[in-house]
């Protein structure tokens, strides 16, 4: 029997809120490191990210058109660093 009082561990929103939670928190800790680590490899290293990008992307319906885009991901060190903080601090909510 389900445990109704208890949200569900699995649930593919808790999964894209976790995701996007990291995203932000890992872009937060790519600015602060930019500001405040000194010119160096470790620095290099650290906010080197790699960009993916989709788009523009158009839907047009007889209605109503609506065009979205250019949509990119950054992924660097930093941001997976935030998606595995907030993905262990969300673990230990439930």
């Amino acid at each position: 029997m389900a445990d109704l009082t208890r949200p569900d561990r699995r649930s593919p929103w808790r999964r894209v809120a976790i995701l996007a939670s990291g995203f932000v928190l890992g872009a937060l800790l790519t600015q602060l490191a930019t500001l405040f680590l000194p010119e160096s490899a470790a620095r290099e290293f650290f906010t080197t990210t790699v960009s993916a990008s989709l788009g523009p992307v158009s839907l047009d319906l007889w209605v109503l058109a609506l065009t979205v885009g250019p949509l990119a991901i950054r992924v660097n060190v930093f941001t997976v660093v935030g998606i595995l903080l907030v993905a262990l601090f969300a673990r230990r909510l439930l």
